[in-house]
């Protein structure tokens, strides 16, 4: 579990985030942390992961405090960026190397994700492509089976096959006490995996539900759809026509287009927080 509270950081006087911010993430999980660049989206999972400290207020992981740096916080942490540097080693190497420093890791599970990302094992880290080596250390961080994995623009990089593989993946890796935390502006790449919404901006969480009951409440409809006017929301003209995201007063159950929600939410976050009864903004 994470647990935030009142967490304030810091980057100059002038400049402060996070002035009293509050999240938490149970396990079991697989969260979508959606924002614009400047957001504060890189700074919230540096603190996740221990790699800033913050000025003010808690962070704790499963009890632990990342800042501390404790072994038993990061033998259970995985962090992949979104640039991903490995050394120029032989993948068997490097899995000697790494994976003795997280209990749980598999040998099995990774051999599979090599296999299912059509890498060779005894392939040398710095002669695959980027879009390789990004998979490699994917396969990596699934392997350790840790219980925070912490994934940033995680399909960046990534062709279209492999951005299948990569769901398909995801889609039964995860773990009953296990968070993972996506990082993302390629919402459509990961929308099917989310299963819970975080959307930020300026520093804070507009935002924070499950899709569950974002389905409940909202509903989203093209133009070809009847669209009773009183119920739309928010609406927008994309590529494929218009379309509308509405109060689900007939509580029917619609395809949850996270990229007009997350539209929807920047333009009018106070009215979007309305339908789920909540008008505090963090």
């Amino acid at each position: 579990m994470i647990n935030i509270k009142n967490l304030t950081y810091r980057y100059s006087k002038q400049k402060v985030l996070f002035n009293g911010l509050d999240l938490e993430m149970q396990a079991g999980k697989i969260y979508g942390l959606l924002g614009k660049n400047g957001a504060g989206k890189s700074t919230l999972m540096k603190t996740i992961t221990g790699l800033l400290f913050p000025f003010e207020g808690t962070c704790y992981i499963n009890s632990l405090q990342p800042h501390q740096r404790q072994v038993g916080f990061l033998e259970q942490l995985f962090f992949i960026p979104e640039e991903c540097y490995l050394p120029p080693l032989r993948i068997d190497r490097f899995l000697a190397i790494y994976a003795p420093f997280y209990p749980s890791f598999s040998y099995a599970d990774f051999n599979d994700y090599l296999k299912e990302f059509n890498i060779p094992p005894d392939s040398k880290l710095h002669q695959l492509s980027f879009g390789q080596k990004k998979k490699a250390f994917i396969a990596f961080g699934l392997a350790a089976n840790t219980r925070l994995l912490v994934m940033d623009e995680p399909t960046n990089g990534l062709d279209i096959p492999s951005k299948v593989q990569f769901r398909n993946i995801m889609s039964r890796a995860s773990k009953p006490d296990q968070i993972i935390l996506l990082s993302t502006h390629q919402v459509r790449d990961l929308d099917d995996l989310i299963s819970s919404v975080i959307i930020m901006d300026d520093s804070r969480i507009l935002l924070h539900e499950e899709k569950d009951r974002i389905a409940e409440q909202l509903s989203f409809y093209n133009q070809q759809q009847a669209v009773v006017k009183n119920e739309i929301l928010y609406e927008e003209q994309t590529p494929n026509g218009l379309v509308a995201m509405c109060r689900n007063l007939r509580h029917t159950v619609t395809y949850i287009d996270l990229e007009i929600l997350f539209n929807a939410t920047l333009s009018n976050p106070a009215l979007i927080r309305s339908v789920f009864n909540d008008t505090i903004l963090h």
